[in-house]
């Protein structure tokens, strides 16, 4: 542990020191009210105090960069960016060099997909905080065939493509597993090493466990066991487990299925999730994306991946325990008592929040006795009420209302519709409820809602959700209660607050909150998507959709005079998203996602918005994962 963690301050004093800049803001404010003298001696003591202020009202030591689009990534003075794998580079030891105008199937299946969002760091050994050499996780979410194909445009006929086209697309989902080392020259893939392997959405097996594994409505013609799906793909975020797996998160898999429901008693499943009888062309090449011909090969996504690095043999596993909907993420902690809680969003306007319990204790001396640790455990959903408490309602076949006479014969089947079990239980709607993490420092809990513009028509307010037409999106602080000393994550309810309310502050309309912190031109953000925390507790908050400016990495302190004093650290090049931010153990890098760079409106593989990050006239935009440090070496952020 390093000597600025020893001497981190005490909460009490912290929240001490916030009270006290409270105060100095109401002073300064009544300065500003005079400000009588124009340009004289009261204005420049007033302008002086606002900078001290600011300085002041926050730990984060690095000189925000600014607002703006252009074609690069941009960050800090002092900082230095690694683009450290692109879409296309080998990650199997056997993979061919990167070739855009002649790929293959067999190709991606050995390289980096396309569209890296979730970045998960595994030490080596699993049980260490190495930060110098481990695994790498990234999630490979969706395709731009328009972005990645040579001679299409958005423009062209869906009928154009080809089964080999569709192939190198499901063959560039997934997943990617890699044994990375930093040296002189930075971050490495070690090669040779049998753990570096794809997991595709083309060909790659993934057992089903839990409780909805083998059940009838997971059952294809293809698999008419129901435990034996091929591949995954729309994983968005994910998590960590403390035994050292990956937890890669199905999202948006309603997109890509086509035609008529054969199946009515699993049409209205399907539409609760937003499957419509399109005309995707997948179907047309793969019988398994065809509702009519395969109506419950839907049933099989929308689950969490577990997937062990240090076993590179071992099948990818469905957990089922954990719930079917549009996981954004699957954030774990240790509760007081050794059992591992788990938060996951549904990322869609007006849906829900979700908690999962295991049933069983972690084993932190016997990795192999956490195998199956997702397996058994209670799910819940949460119900936020106007006095600040939140309520976790179980998810249990039998409960609540989860009872054949109301279509839920058993627990497979709650889970399989979970959405439809939630609205059961009258949980809270949510505006886009995405990346869930908890604060490694004080044990709290962040909610990142990304936006919902049909809040107050479709979803009607509430103080969890308070704005109508939320452009810009918020972020919630929850309270586990203390027991013994320790975070109750288990807790059947929890206290929670508004931590921000995203936009610009200088814009009554925005309606925009930062707790009273004087946030910059450059430092106000939108759309708060994924999140991480550093080993000081302090919030680094990725954003997607941001209006007026390239979305980009903002971060603020949690506790003190910067509480929510958001502070803009990276900015992505036109047209990206950014995902995935981690920071190493050593606090020494920050890791980022750049998803779909250049993919701005009339943009197209052979034109597109930017060239980065080769800006070479033979090679598309390549989404890419970078690798963000000091030049001095020091922490991030200070």
């Amino acid at each position: 542990m390093s000597d600025d963690r020893r001497a981190r301050p005490l909460v009490s004093q912290l929240l001490s020191e916030r009270l006290d800049r409270r105060e100095i803001l109401r002073g300064v404010a009544a300065l500003t009210a005079l400000q009588v003298l124009g340009g004289g001696p009261l204005s420049r003591l007033v302008a002086a105090t606002r900078r001290q202020e600011e300085r002041a009202a926050t730990s984060l030591g690095f000189a925000e960069i600014r607002r703006g689009r252009d074609e690069r990534l941009h960050v800090p003075e002092g900082y230095e960016a690694q683009v450290f794998l692109r879409w296309g580079d080998p990650v199997c030891d056997d993979a061919p060099p990167f070739d855009p105008m002649k790929q293959t199937a067999a190709a991606q299946s050995r390289q980096f997909g396309f569209n890296c969002d979730y970045i998960g760091y595994a030490p080596k050994p699993w049980n260490s905080r190495n930060a110098r050499r481990g695994f790498l996780g990234v999630n490979h979410e969706f395709t731009i065939a328009s972005q990645m194909l040579p001679g299409f445009t958005k423009a062209e006929d869906a009928k154009k493509y080809t089964r080999a086209h569709a192939e190198i697309e499901l063959a560039s989902l997934g997943f990617s597993v890699l044994e990375v080392a930093y040296g002189e020259k930075g971050w490495e893939v070690v090669r040779p090493s049998a753990h570096n392997r794809r997991i595709t959405m083309l060909d790659t097996e993934i057992e089903i466990s839990g409780p909805a594994a083998g059940h009838p409505r997971m059952r294809t013609k293809a698999d008419p066991s129901g435990k034996l799906a091929i591949g995954t793909f729309c994983n968005c975020a994910g998590g960590l487990t403390p035994w050292g797996t990956f937890l890669s998160c199905e999202e948006n898999f309603q997109d890509y299925f086509g035609d008529v429901c054969s199946e009515p008693a699993e049409a209205a499943n399907h539409a609760r999730y937003g499957l419509k009888p399109d005309t995707h062309y997948y179907r047309r090449f793969f019988e398994r994306f065809s509702l009519a011909r395969e109506p419950r090969e839907p049933n099989r996504f929308g689950w969490v991946v577990e997937i062990d690095p240090h076993e590179p043999t071992a099948r990818p596993v469905k957990r089922t325990a954990l719930g079917r909907f549009r996981h954004e993420g699957a954030a774990c902690c240790l509760d007081a008592d050794g059992r591992v809680v788990l938060y996951s969003g549904d990322d869609d306007r007006g849906e829900y929040l979700y908690r999962f319990v295991t049933r069983d204790r972690f084993d932190p001396e016997n990795r192999a006795a956490n195998r199956d640790l997702l397996d058994a455990g209670t799910l819940s959903v949460a119900r936020f009420d106007s006095d600040g408490r939140v309520t976790w309602l179980p998810l249990v076949h039998g409960k609540n209302g989860l009872t054949a006479e109301n279509g839920f014969r058993d627990q497979g089947e709650v889970l399989i519709e979970t959405r439809r079990a939630a609205d059961l239980l009258g949980a809270t709607p949510m505006d886009r409820p995405e990346d869930v993490e908890t604060n490694p420092v004080t044990g709290l809990v962040y909610v990142m809602l990304t936006n919902n513009t049909l809040r107050g028509t479709k979803h009607p307010t509430d103080a969890a959700n308070p704005r109508a037409h939320n452009v810009h999106g918020h972020v919630i602080e929850l309270h586990p209660p203390v027991v013994k000393g320790a975070r109750d994550h288990a807790a059947d309810t929890m206290q929670w607050e508004m931590f921000l309310r995203g936009g610009d502050p200088k814009n009554p309309e925005d309606g925009a909150d930062y707790q009273r912190s004087p946030i910059s031109d450059d430092g106000w953000l939108s759309c708060p998507d994924n999140c991480t925390f550093d080993g000081r507790g302090r919030l680094w908050i990725a954003t997607d959709g941001a209006p007026h400016t390239a979305d980009g990495i903002y971060a603020c302190d949690t506790l003190g005079p910067g509480r929510a004093h958001t502070k803009l650290f990276l900015r992505s090049p036109v047209g990206a998203e950014v995902c995935g931010p981690f920071i190493t153990p050593d606090d020494r890098h920050l890791f980022c996602a750049i998803q779909h760079p250049g993919a701005t409106t009339g943009s197209h593989f052979a034109k597109p918005g930017t060239r980065w990050p080769d800006f070479s006239d033979d090679l598309p935009a390549r989404p890419s994962v970078v690798a963000i440090r000091r030049r001095d070496g020091g922490p991030i952020g200070d």
